[in-house]
């Protein structure tokens, strides 16, 4: 992907012995994304099949490792009454679930010891109980929407107890650096290795990573629901909104403007030598990929 312009922020150089992060995809879920929904302009009708990506994470030196969100559980029925409308009549399957995909790459889900998670949609918390040994880590703005779920509160999206809140870590105070084009950020190892980046405007306690692939100066941005379609963030289409049966004009972010300006950062990055993007329900990707080395146990290439 290249930016249509030069950008104005770099990224750090390696330092000597950077350590680097191995990212490998992971199955998780397919879903049909519905174009209207997402990406203005679009005709009724018009979606695309796309993975809902999951990813393994190990560092280079001290050989720690993470996941980073969880993908589609099978047993859609626990969702809120709220989440059954918004999936009624849509394709949504899982054939290889994430713990199956961690199994598959000879990694048992009890020995996960940290999952970070996007953001709290159906999509991306799969089945937190598979990973009974994991604190789990997410923005600080989700833990309100853990806390004041459904069935607390009946029209909410989250499902209380979808992620346990006994082992749960909310990020704040955390994000006390800025890196490229992000204001704020959180340097997970504290080597320059793994960032943790405040992603506003989807939902609340929505974040990225931003993550070094190799000691020379490849980088990957894994962008959770940043954007839902690459054309969002080259600028060629814009965020959809609607009208809901109240006639109220609402979109896929809780907050678009928000949205909109997180997503001209990540832009940024497209035109950046050595940097690679990836949405989580990012189709082209996918199809190239699917099956392939880019899996776990495997590991996506750095960007040269």
């Amino acid at each position: 992907m290249a930016a249509s312009s030069q950008p104005k922020f770099a990224l750090p150089e390696p330092k000597p012995d950077q350590p680097y992060i191995q990212v490998s995809a992971l199955e998780a879920g397919l879903l049909q994304l519905i174009h209207t929904r997402f990406i203005a302009g679009s005709k009724p009708g018009e979606f695309t099949m796309c993975p809902s990506l999951a990813f393994f994470l190990r560092h280079s030196t001290s050989k720690e490792h993470l996941v980073f969100d969880l993908g589609i559980r099978r047993d859609l029925a626990i969702h809120p009454p709220a989440v059954q409308k918004v999936i009624a009549n849509r394709v949504i399957t899982t054939p290889q679930s994430i713990e199956e995909s961690l199994r598959k790459g000879g990694m048992d889900p009890a020995d996960i010891k940290t999952v970070i998670v996007s953001h709290l949609h159906y999509d991306h918390i799969g089945e937190a109980s598979s990973f009974p040994n994991a604190t789990f880590i997410m923005g600080a703005d989700a833990e309100d929407l853990l806390v004041h779920g459904y069935p607390s509160n009946p029209v909410a999206e989250v499902l209380e107890g979808a992620i346990p809140l006994a082992r749960s870590r909310f990020l704040s105070s955390e994000f006390t650096t800025s890196i490229g084009p992000f204001p704020r950020a959180y340097d997970y190892f504290n080597d320059g290795s793994l960032y943790i980046i405040d992603a506003p405007g989807h939902l609340p306690g929505h974040i990225n990573l931003l993550a070094r692939t190799d000691a020379t100066g490849s980088w990957i941005y894994l962008a959770g629901d940043s954007a839902h379609d690459l054309r969002l963030l080259t600028g060629e289409r814009d965020v959809a909104t609607w009208h809901n049966d109240a006639g109220h004009l609402v979109c896929v972010h809780t907050d678009r403007e928000r949205a909109v300006e997180h997503i001209a950062r990540v832009r940024e990055l497209l035109g950046m030598p050595r940097v690679h993007v990836l949405l989580a329900h990012d189709a082209a990707w996918y199809e190239a990929n699917q099956g392939g080395n880019a899996f776990f146990p495997g590991a996506i290439p750095p960007r040269m």
